[in-house]
């Protein structure tokens, strides 16, 4: 819960979500100076009458010079990358996804299959190689031992919070997984990825955060292929045993798995 959070974190996420985030206002102040010394700098070297300073046309980024170029590490880079490799690997005739992140995973996966995704949130955009399907992922519309090859990345941890505007349910993550392992084809594979941490707990209504074992109890039908991690600090640490992670505070447990 955010009562596990430290005092100043846990004020710094209650502006964060109702106001703005203050390190990003703080370094837009920092900002200022350099941005009207490069005004004045470019106003002067400027020769390109289309490109003059104009300042009707003024686009302050305060913030931007203080940002690093990107980042390659983090949950979400290295589970979408985890997974769309072994997709790529494996290259299933068909696969499908239980609402992963759509400008992430399944861009990634869009730049060479085609699949159909379940997302209990409405999609109003079409776009190439992308089936949509709206849909509950506590009853998913799809028969018993149907699908080949499957993901469903950070998105169990969510299910039964409402925060999605999906129905409250405190056992939402059981069914879902339930409805993982019905629809799953023996043999396939299951790329899954939820939250970890040493000590299990709910943070309402952003999410679960879940114990190794709770995940490898629940999915009973299924048996474990592979099993990496992404630590606190955003590494990634591959083919690992289970029993083996460290104390984590808030992990990202990546789970290869297939249907006995």
């Amino acid at each position: 819960m955010l009562m596990n959070l430290s005092p100043i974190r846990l004020l710094h996420h209650i502006i964060t979500s109702l106001v703005a985030d203050p390190i990003v206002i703080l370094n837009k102040w920092r900002g200022i100076p350099s941005y009207l010394a490069n005004m004045r700098k470019y106003a002067s070297l400027n020769r390109i009458p289309s490109f003059a300073l104009s300042f009707r046309y003024l686009y302050p980024c305060l913030a931007d010079r203080f940002q690093e170029a990107g980042t390659v590490r983090g949950q979400y880079f290295h589970q979408d990358l985890w997974a769309a490799r072994k997709i790529f690997q494996s290259n299933p005739t068909l696969h499908y996804d239980m609402g992963s992140r759509m400008d992430g995973f399944i861009t990634h996966l869009l730049s060479f299959r085609a699949v159909t995704v379940i997302d209990v949130r409405p999609l109003y955009s079409t776009i190439s190689n992308l089936d949509f399907v709206q849909g509950d992922m506590t009853q998913l519309p799809y028969s018993d031992n149907s699908i080949e090859s499957l993901s469903s990345l950070h998105v169990v941890e969510h299910v039964g919070l409402g925060r999605y505007g999906d129905q409250v349910d405190p056992r939402g993550h059981l069914q879902a997984i339930s409805e993982l392992q019905r629809v799953s084809r023996p043999g396939g594979r299951l790329y899954f990825s939820v939250p970890i941490g040493t000590k299990e707990r709910l943070e309402f209504d952003g999410h679960r955060i879940f114990e190794v074992q709770t995940i490898l109890k629940a999915f009973n039908q299924m048996k474990l292929i592979s099993f990496s991690y992404i630590d606190d600090q955003g590494d990634l640490h591959e083919c690992k045993n289970p029993s083996e992670v460290p104390d984590l505070r808030y992990g990202c447990g990546l789970f290869e798995l297939s249907k006995n």
